[in-house]
């Protein structure tokens, strides 16, 4: 037997595997969090600009997911290979840079495992089959995604889109679901959260969520179905509930501070992902259907 096939039959060395490879993905991650929305935004002003017939400025250096090379943002001092290893890095640094000691803040470390450790429960939960490879890539995008919402409460269409598309790919192939449940679960996806976001801008004259939500709901709707939509919408809304208590009460949270609706949607849709058939049938057998 291959070393590959044991591999893929042994759900303890896939979960390692895939917790690993999710580690290296999350110090990745936290570059595309970081970086994807200032390139936005410097994409946006040089389009203005050129909309204004104004002085395009120059950019001093190139600035992308890979160029400049990583480094402190207080002495510019660049990270070493060895300084850049997942979580191990940041705890033998102790939480500081090595050249000039300032604090390198938590989050680093926290996406990086968060990303091996859900890694892990994903390959554990689906083990070896060819949907374990795409739930990973949704995962580690939903992470992307939750990250900018929270930081610049933004959901970026260059990430969100094409995963739509993916996932409407997939399904020609019955990964996940068939086309027909695809397509419809897009189109609703998008349409439900449209339609509440229009009635409450009505009654209150406010806006509620943003277009990223719809497109990400509809996202969900392309990967799964439409089946999973109710299921995903209660889930976000009791987690979404319970977190933005809990950060008004314990944290001291402003309420009047908008709290992004994607990283809400983004747990609920995880949740589907890997649980969705037994909380639907749970949730049926619980009301008599």
């Amino acid at each position: 037997m291959s070393p590959y096939s044991i591999i893929l039959d042994s759900p303890i060395l896939l979960s390692l595997l895939a917790g690993v490879v999710g580690l290296l993905v999350g110090s990745f991650l936290n570059v595309v969090i970081y970086r994807l929305p200032v390139m936005m935004q410097q994409g946006w002003k040089q389009e203005c600009q050129e909309f204004l017939e104004l002085p395009i400025d120059a950019p001093t250096e190139p600035f992308n997911l890979s160029l400049p090379a990583s480094h402190c943002p207080k002495c510019k001092s660049g990270i070493k290979a060895y300084q850049n290893i997942p979580v191990l890095s940041y705890l033998f640094l102790r939480g500081k840079c090595a050249n000039c000691s300032v604090s390198i803040a938590a989050r680093y470390p926290f996406i990086e495992a968060l990303t091996g450790v859900l890694s892990a429960i994903v390959a554990y939960q689906l083990g070896g089959q060819i949907e374990t490879l795409f739930a990973l890539i949704l995962t580690w995008t939903l992470i992307a995604l939750s990250g900018i919402d929270f930081d610049h409460q933004l959901l970026p269409d260059n990430i969100t889109l094409p995963v739509l598309w993916l996932g409407l790919l997939l399904s020609l192939f019955n990964i996940f679901t068939d086309p027909v449940s695809s397509i419809i679960g897009a189109i609703a996806g998008y349409m439900v959260l449209w339609t509440i976001y229009q009635l409450f801008k009505l009654l209150t004259g406010k806006e509620g969520m943003g277009y990223g939500d719809f497109k990400l709901l509809a996202l969900f709707g392309a990967w799964l179905g439409w089946q999973y939509l109710p299921l995903i919408i209660l889930l976000s809304s009791l987690v979404g509930a319970i977190i933005g208590v809990s950060m008004i009460l314990v944290l001291g949270r402003d309420k009047n501070i908008p709290i992004p609706f994607g990283p809400y949607l983004a747990i609920a849709g995880w949740i589907a992902l890997l649980w969705g058939d037994q909380l639907n049938t749970l949730y049926l057998n619980s009301v008599g259907l």
